[in-house]
Formats: C-alpha cells, structure tokens, sequence
C-alpha cells in the first residue's frame, strides 16, 4: 500500500509542483508531470505486488517466483 510520504516522495521525483490560480482556490499542476507521478505509482504497487507473490513462494505457492517477475515485466511493456 502506497502511504502518504511515498506519495509525497513520487509526486517530488515526477516533478509535480502545483501553480496556483489567479482567480480561486484551485491549482494545477503540468500533464507531463502527473503522468509521471502516475507511472511511479503503479511501478510501486506492481513491485509490492511481486514481494506479496514472492513471500508466498517462500512460504509455499511455488509459482510464487514467477508470478512476481511476471508482475515486473508488467512495466517493461
């Protein structure tokens, strides 16, 4: 799971810096940016995802392993 400093952290290392409205409350941020902070997002949940999987390899699902590398490559696509 994703906590509030990863995202912290992720949102600083996309770049994502936050410009404030002339007009009210709302900011914006740049597209490139966010898409970014999305990418690092999922890249941290695929490598969680692959722990859990090999955790259970070392435990007992033997495919374990290969689940987890399958997850990986999920973001070499």
């Amino acid at each position: 799971m994703v906590d509030r400093d990863d995202i912290i952290r992720m949102a600083r290392e996309a770049g994502i810096e936050f410009y404030p409205s002339p007009t009210n409350d709302v900011r914006f941020c740049l597209f490139k940016n966010l898409e970014r902070f999305a990418a690092l997002v999922a890249a941290h949940e695929r490598e969680e995802c692959a722990k859990v999987c090999e955790q259970a390899a070392d435990d007992e699902f033997y495919m374990g392993r290969q689940y987890a590398d399958a997850i990986r490559a999920r973001g070499e696509l």
